[in-house]
């Protein structure tokens, strides 16, 4: 396997670990137990964002810090 390729995917899974985590806590911590499906549906939408933006914004940094490292 190319050393890229390996250092994305181990970037992606650390990133998605990361997702899991901040959706975990604002699923946990900040959005309230949902009284209707809307709500439910707008609280997972939130977190799914929140949680998203978190994963890929950790991928990112780690696939760039680990490419200027073999350079």
């Amino acid at each position: 396997m190319n050393k890229n390729t390996s250092e994305a995917i181990k970037a992606g899974i650390m990133g998605g670990l990361m997702g899991l985590i901040v959706s975990f806590l604002v699923n946990f911590f900040l959005i309230p137990v949902p009284g209707s499906i809307m709500a439910n549906a707008v609280g997972n939408g939130l977190s799914g964002l929140l949680s998203g933006f978190m994963g890929g914004l950790m991928g990112l940094v780690m696939y760039f810090k680990a490419s200027q490292r073999a350079t």
